[in-house]
């Protein structure tokens, strides 16, 4: 098993596993609960650059030559300059008043989705993942990571804590509330 950065070769798989962990976020995004429009939304984002969900954020989990799992982390000092293009492409095709909320700020790298392959699930991919980022940009870049994560899943939030993130407040994305964890250097 080996964590590399994402190529544009790897956006299919890239797009069906952030949408496994974003999928309300982007049907609030495109006004309806259809997986196919998502991922396709996602898509056309992840194949481009200089934007947040772009390939050139994300990085792979490959296993048998086969994604089984990613992540889209960035600079939350560029969020607005890497938000523009998908909140111009959502005014334009699907909600003329979108305006999302600030879900990372200045002096953190935000780890924004991380999905693993379902049949994955359970065998500490996720952990190895968060490890690999947690060693990049914690322990070599000594930059801050930051990251957000729903009441209503709590295994994630007990990995979150146990992997040393600690709770800094609370966040709002998509009118739900999120608590925002950071680890620091």
């Amino acid at each position: 098993m080996i964590i590399r950065k994402a190529t544009i070769k790897d956006s299919n798989d890239i797009a069906t596993y952030l949408l496994l962990a974003m999928e309300d976020i982007v049907y609030k995004f495109i006004g309806e609960h259809n997986y196919t429009k998502a991922r396709d939304f996602l898509l056309h984002f992840i194949e481009k650059e200089n934007n947040q969900y772009s390939y050139k954020n994300c990085f792979v989990v490959e296993d048998d030559n086969e994604i089984i799992a990613a992540v889209n982390i960035y600079d939350g000092a560029k969020l607005h300059l890497l938000r523009e293009p998908i909140a111009q492409y959502v005014r334009t095709h699907f909600n003329k008043n979108f305006n999302p909320e600030d879900e990372t700020q200045k002096g953190e790298f935000y780890i924004d989705t991380l999905g693993v392959n379902p049949k994955c699930q359970g065998k500490g991919i996720g952990s190895k993942l968060l490890q690999f980022l947690i060693d990049e940009y914690v322990t070599k870049k000594q930059k801050t990571l930051g990251l957000l994560v729903e009441d209503g899943n709590p295994n994630a939030k007990k990995l979150y804590l146990k992997l040393g993130f600690n709770p800094v407040g609370n966040k709002t994305l998509v009118g739900k509330t999120l608590e925002h964890l950071q680890i620091k250097a």
